[in-house]
């Protein structure tokens, strides 16, 4: 396939461009009004219970590329975390298009897709290790890299304007201990053909040096654990399964049964099975059969490393458990890193369990976790292998993506370009270029419910949690005049005792009525109106009396 003189290939980011996490990128390829569209990975990210309360799970607004649904031509998932594929089942629907990704992607997916009852829908297709797809103007190599989950995969999309390298997320880990190692000759083969731009991950590109080893870590962590007397809690990303089977084969090395707590790690533990994955690990226990051992005997390995309150380490924490109990003499190990938001909820499970007197042995004071993202050395690394024309770095905060830009020019690579979400950028043909802005955001979901960035509701939520609630209620007659009330109750509001309380409630009833009172006959004929102004009333003197400014609901019975 030539290219044709209108034709051009262009790059969209609708999450993952200054921030981390929620990956949404698609590659267009054709005219302006007749471009073909792939889908690159579709993320979450989750909410945080200061800043979107009730919600767990916060999608890209995928708004633009519905618009182009029919001209979308497949969806190419690069590996298995939850910033990649986790919106695959609440968003497919808008899109409709297949779905291609590597066995162990697959066999999660397929979990997604039937939780959300689309498993006999979605036509899913699995691209074995190395293998190669054609979709219309993009032709498709899945590239072996390192990462901390199994089939991490780089993607080389050919098109007729040139080679675009997305990395998605990696690392140049030597001794991964599950898969291969980074596809170098692959590389190195892209570079002597061409590559257009790099699409890079940015995660660590502060950190100087390089990420490091899972072998590595596994030596540490078993000898850690031979030193350790009581129970034994280890807390990773179920994802990792190498660092899942460093705990197993560190359980058995040190004498201990190990037994899985949290569904995510038995989901996980299954699929890695399901695709011969954790083949020569010592058999697991049940909850119940591991807490009728000695406790130098058994090893938990738990779900949980954020501080997630549902999650298991944290129901641990704060002894709500119904199988799992960890008290003084016994150790929990935090095998993981703190992913920036989170400090707040891991400090103080960390401090539950420290009141129980159970010790805490994190990244901070051993060697017990690697990340899986390139530091400044293997991003350096990368350069000199894929040698870019355009470095367009991607998974990073804005302050990552403009230190990328500076260590690409320090590269001596021709051309830099720092996207935002919404940026829709020309790669070719001629200089990179920001072409267009589009829609772009986040969409909420709210239980069983997706709803928007404006949403009334979690508007509501959000300021009754900072500025609390107070509800007015009276009963008005046929003739307009007030039979009983008003009445005030309010909620998240405090005095310092309950005489203040009173006082404050009596003069909120004076004002509700008094505002009633000003009003004329007609005007207390209609509830809109009444609700209105007591509300006005209400709010202006609740914020004298706290200094907040409540939500504040009027409810008007007619007699």
């Amino acid at each position: 396939m030539k290219a044709q003189p209108d034709d051009e290939l262009v790059f969209l980011p609708l999450g993952g461009s200054g921030e981390i996490g929620m990956n949404l990128n698609a590659y267009g390829f054709g005219p302006p009004d007749a471009r073909k569209w792939i889908i690159v990975d579709l993320g979450v990210t989750f909410g945080r219970e200061d800043a979107t309360p009730g919600v767990d799970i916060i999608l890209p607004d995928p708004t633009y590329l519905e618009e182009e649904r029919d001209n979308i031509i497949g969806i190419v998932l690069t590996h298995a975390h939850e910033d990649h594929i986790g919106a695959i089942g609440w968003l497919w629907p808008r899109f409709k298009a297949p779905v291609y990704a590597t066995p162990f992607t697959a066999a999660l997916v397929r979990e997604k897709l039937k939780e959300h009852n689309l498993l006999e829908k979605v036509p899913l297709t699995e691209i074995p290790l190395k293998g190669h797809l054609k979709l219309g103007p993009f032709e498709i190599d899945f590239v072996t890299l390192t990462h901390s989950i199994p089939e991490p995969n780089g993607l080389a999309i050919r098109t007729p304007l040139g080679l675009v390298w997305h990395t998605g997320d990696w690392k140049i880990d030597p001794d991964p201990l599950i898969g291969e190692t980074t596809d170098e000759a692959k590389l190195r083969e892209m570079a002597e053909e061409g590559v257009l731009a790099m699409v890079c991950d940015s995660t660590n590109v502060m950190v100087e040096g390089t990420a490091g080893s899972e072998a590595e870590v596994r030596e540490k962590l078993t000898e850690v654990i031979a030193g350790l007397k009581g129970r034994v809690a280890v807390t990773a990303f179920a994802s990792n399964v190498a660092r899942v089977e460093t705990a197993l084969i560190a359980a058995k090395a040190t004498g201990r049964t190990p037994c899985l707590v949290g569904r995510s790690m038995h989901r996980i533990f299954a699929a890695a099975k399901n695709v011969g994955l954790l083949q020569d690990v010592p058999q697991t226990i049940d909850e119940e059969e591991a807490g009728a051992l000695d406790p130098e005997h058994v090893l938990y390995l738990c779900t949980g490393s954020q501080g997630e309150p549902r999650a298991a380490l944290s129901r641990i924490a704060r002894g709500e458990h119904r199988h799992v109990s960890l008290r003084e003499g016994d150790t929990v190990i935090f095998s993981s890193r703190v992913i920036p938001g989170n400090e707040a909820a891991i400090h103080d499970m960390q401090n539950a369990f420290l009141e129980r007197g159970v010790e805490l042995i994190t990244a901070d004071d051993h060697f017990v976790h690697v990340s899986g993202h390139p530091a400044r050395d293997e991003l350096r690394q990368m350069y000199q292998w894929a040698r870019p024309k355009i470095a367009v770095p991607v998974h990073g905060e804005k302050r990552h993506i403009r230190e990328h830009v500076k260590l690409a020019q320090e590269m001596q690579v021709p051309e830099q370009i720092a996207p935002n979400n919404g940026d829709l950028i020309r790669l070719a043909p001629g200089p990179v270029a920001l072409i267009d802005e589009v829609p772009w955001g986040r969409l909420y979901v709210d239980g069983n419910v997706i709803v928007g960035s404006d949403d009334d509701a979690l508007k509501d939520r959000k300021r009754l949690g900072a500025e609390g609630a107070v509800n007015v209620s009276l009963a008005v007659s046929g003739k307009n005049a007030i039979l009983a009330g008003p009445t005030v109750n309010v909620r998240g509001l405090s005095m310092d005792d309950e005489e203040d309380m009173d006082i404050a409630l009596d003069e909120l009833e004076r004002t509700a009525k008094a505002a009633f009172t000003k009003l004329n006959s007609s005007e207390r004929g209609d509830d809109e109106t009444v609700e209105a102004n007591l509300m006005r009333a209400v709010r202006k003197a609740a914020e004298r009396l706290w200094r907040k400014r409540p939500l504040v609901d009027v409810t008007v019975l007619r007699i």
